[in-house]
């Protein structure tokens, strides 16, 4: 009985971790982008993990009801990167610029709501075939690849190649892949965990950490309101909001097809699993707007993370994500994570994705391959993959939406797999179709 709580207290403590591994990097790239000052920063960190563990227990308890972690979303930073570097150019206040992201937050919330109270998002489901997923998995896999390397090599916001930085991130890497395949019994299960500590403890004792933990004016604080100001709207923000609404219930089903591969089926159906999944989902963006953080969505790589630790039980994920909200009102404790190196937590996200390479391929093998579906997926990785390479400075002459589109290689990949999937049909498909 002992042994048995020590190792759910074990797991609960690994997914606490996983949960902050995949928080604590891309509020840092916001706060750099907006020119946020590092008390700005520290209380945006703090609010993303106050929402992050609300958002994963709402989906764990009441929305699709697995063990997937919640996160800021990849493709809600591009907007916010984009929309930085435009209010740059323009000479355009970024408060201002923040107050209209978070109406385009509240927006995408109210439209998932309506989505899954209403069972509307089910008439989407037909949209997202194997071949759609997998291609949303592979291409949001290599996305976040190079985001994770910059950090993993320490090349965030400077030019500079810090080697000793790299040395211990690919150290942590390399420690998470060799624990996960090689290691036995309980190293194996907590293989993400072992690593980020290792990292942690290799990272203040060469004398990385410059972070200091300062002294907090109070026990207890609560995350505040609509931080960056009143929620504002415009034109461009409300289209652009209406797209992504799709786009993020692509990365729902793909986020709970990628783990029902690795987690025991639960025996409901498909459609009350997304249906659930979408309004919570709405609920979700919309607290990330209330309290001003990034887009927070299912994160698809908590199959590889499953995968990796085979940490699949509900319970122990629940709890990790009442922890990390509970944390977050505390500002000593918020201070202390903080301090947790960004290059191991990409590190330890990387390693993640590898797994989730492999759960792409799978999801894209799960119909045969034939000449049709292998020229879509070549149109559809060579324009999504291809654009991620190009300056976002081709794109200035545009109107501000398809700056928004053109500029994320996820997005277009996305609308083009879906596109081509529906419209360039077969004569033995159009036959099975009307039967």
């Amino acid at each position: 009985m002992e042994k048995q709580r020590f190792y759910s207290a074990l797991s609960i403590f690994q997914w606490f971790f996983f949960l902050l591994a995949t928080s604590v990097a891309l509020p840092i790239v916001i706060g750099g982008v907006f020119h946020l000052s590092i008390e700005e920063i520290s209380n945006l960190m703090q609010r993303t993990f106050f929402v992050v563990g609300i958002s994963s227990f709402i989906q764990g308890c009441f929305g699709h009801r697995y063990p997937i972690a919640d996160g800021p979303a990849g493709s809600w930073v591009s907007v916010f990167v984009i929309l930085a570097g435009m209010a740059t150019q323009q000479g355009e206040s970024m408060k201002e610029t923040l107050q209209l992201l978070e109406g385009g937050l509240l927006v995408t919330g109210f439209l998932l709501v309506i989505l899954g109270i209403t069972g509307l998002v089910n008439r989407l489901l037909f949209l997202f075939t194997p071949l759609v997923t997998g291609s949303f998995l592979l291409i949001l896999s290599l996305q976040l690849s190079g985001v994770f390397l910059e950090g993993m090599l320490g090349i965030q916001g400077q030019s500079n190649l810090d080697y000793q930085t790299a040395a211990i991130s690919f150290g942590v890497f390399v420690l998470v892949i060799v624990l996960s395949i090689k290691g036995k019994g309980w190293m194996k299960s907590y293989s993400v965990l072992l690593g980020i500590l290792f990292g942690w403890l290799l990272y203040f004792l060469l004398g990385k950490s410059s972070n200091t933990i300062s002294t907090p004016d109070s026990f207890i604080k609560l995350p505040d309101i609509f931080a960056w100001g009143t929620p504002q709207l415009n034109a461009g923000m409300v289209i652009t909001s209406i797209i992504f609404t799709f786009i993020l219930v692509s990365n729902t089903i793909a986020a709970v097809t990628a783990v029902k591969q690795v987690v025991p089926e639960s025996g409901e159906s498909e459609k009350q699993i997304i249906n659930r999944a979408s309004w919570a989902g709405g609920i979700t963006h919309v607290i990330s707007a209330l309290f001003s953080t990034i887009g927070i969505v299912p994160l698809p790589v908590s199959a590889g993370f499953i995968r990796l630790t085979e940490q699949k039980r509900i319970m122990p994920f629940l709890v990790a994500s009442l922890a990390l909200a509970g944390i977050a009102v505390v500002p000593s404790v918020v201070d202390f994570l903080a301090t947790l190196p960004g290059p191991v937590a990409c590190a330890a996200s990387l390693a993640s994705f590898v797994q989730m390479i492999g759960i792409s391929f799978q999801s894209l093998l799960k119909d045969e391959l034939d000449q049709r579906r292998l020229t879509i997926l070549g149109i559809t990785l060579l324009i999504g993959i291809g654009l991620m390479f190009l300056p976002k400075a081709i794109f200035n002459g545009l109107p501000t939406i398809f700056q928004y589109i053109l500029s994320n290689g996820l997005i277009v990949g996305t609308i083009i797999v879906i596109v081509l999937e529906q419209l360039w049909k077969t004569k033995n498909m159009s036959e099975k179709n009307h039967i």
